[in-house]
């Protein structure tokens, strides 16, 4: 019973297969568009949200990193609302010779810049800093970067991880 079973489903099978449009099969498949890698840390539980964020300031001022920008985005928030907001806010560093050498080679570049940390209180009260983690080694194969320009990324990259660990120990 079961071999005449198994060969019912196949004949239901292929019937149901042959029935499909051929424009089924020719229609593209969507593209997707590959998702950043995040670098995240958790804020150690004895450091305040503003001295992670003091912390950060000075290691990117140490650093040689510029602070270009800091957008209080939960303040900004409860201006509007006028309802109290769990911390975000976004800091901008730059290198601004590295970043006007690769944008002078490419404007696409210019997405990556100014490099983005975010402060962030979850809605359990944990502060975390994150960003987004590029793979230095990849985009300058793609864009077949100089060594030195390649070096000098990683460079930025290296501190910018620096800048969050001294944020999320709330280290000077």
């Amino acid at each position: 019973m079961r071999p005449a079973l198994f060969a019912a489903l196949g004949v239901v099978l292929t019937t149901l297969l042959l029935s499909v449009p051929a424009s089924w099969a020719a229609a593209p498949k969507a593209k997707q568009t590959p998702q950043p890698a995040v670098y995240k840390l958790a804020i150690d539980r004895n450091v305040s949200m503003a001295e992670a964020a003091e912390s950060m300031r000075l290691r990117a001022n140490a650093l040689n990193l510029k602070l270009v920008a800091e957008l209080p985005l939960s303040k900004q928030v409860e201006a509007v609302t006028g309802k109290p907001q769990r911390t975000v806010t976004i800091f901008q560093f730059c290198d601004a010779v590295t970043a006007m050498e690769l944008i002078d080679m490419s404007l696409d570049f210019a997405v990556y810049m100014p490099c983005r940390i975010a402060l962030i209180e979850d809605a359990d009260g944990q502060g975390w800093l994150i960003m987004t983690d590029i793979n230095v080694d990849t985009l300058a194969k793609e864009k077949r970067l100089q060594q030195e320009l390649t070096t000098r990324i990683k460079a930025v990259r290296k501190g910018l991880i620096e800048i969050m660990q001294a944020g999320a120990k709330g280290e000077l």
